[in-house]
């Protein structure tokens, strides 16, 4: 089996690699595995032959595999609620700020699809540490976009949270529509659809100063 990339051995040696390195190796490795076979079916031993390490080396950095699997779901919720909370401080321009919150989404199913798998179709999903993990996803992205409708409208708290809500919710069950039916619609015209719909909403409440909504606005 071939190990994975940044290859452990070189002419029959360890290759000694930085502790974050040969973390980072062994999560590519155990996500192959996890998303080949699902949890359940996943064993140490085939994640360690993927990286091309012992047994050891791999509990040196994960005392098992629930702490291996919650490892790789960290990194991938805490990916995704970057990426849309860089897309609200990106701009103070909120229709772009729409689109780059579903371009967060739509990036995040294309070009990490094995991770999407792992986090939102894991076969370990009632497990209280695998479910908060997964409810933390949606909570942060929410909680992104709830700051910014804060400030540019003045909504209460409890408003802003529930039109962020719509937001995030629109945007991960569009994108993940997408991905499942085969990506039949490029990339770019879908972002655009999602955020033309989302935006129609969003841009009738009045920023902070106006006395009346404004006239959505088109996008596209």
């Amino acid at each position: 089996m071939t190990a994975a990339s940044g290859g452990a051995q070189t002419a029959g040696r360890p290759t000694r690699l930085p502790r974050s390195a040969r973390r980072k190796q062994l999560l590519a490795a155990a996500q192959q595995i996890f998303v080949a076979q699902g949890y359940h079916a996943a064993a140490m031993d085939e994640i360690a032959e993927r990286a091309g390490v012992s047994k050891p080396v791999l509990y040196q950095h994960f005392p098992g595999k629930l702490e291996l699997y919650l490892a790789l779901l960290d990194t991938h919720c805490d990916a995704i609620i970057a990426k849309v909370r860089g897309a609200m401080l990106a701009t103070p321009d909120n229709k772009e700020r729409v689109r780059g919150a579903v371009r967060a989404y739509f990036d995040f199913m294309d070009h990490e699809s094995e991770a999407f798998r792992l986090v939102f179709e894991s076969d370990l999903r009632n497990d209280p540490q695998v479910r908060e993990r997964v409810e933390r996803v949606e909570q942060g992205c929410i909680a992104a976009v709830t700051d910014t409708v804060v400030s540019d409208t003045g909504l209460s708290q409890a408003n802003a949270e529930l039109v962020a809500s719509g937001l995030v919710g629109a945007a991960g069950q569009a994108a993940q529509f997408w991905l499942a039916n085969g990506r039949q619609t490029p990339k770019d015209e879908a972002e655009t659809l999602v955020a033309a719909l989302i935006w129609r909403g969003i841009a009738s409440f009045p920023l902070q100063g106006e006395s009346t909504p404004g006239t959505p606005a088109e996008i596209g």
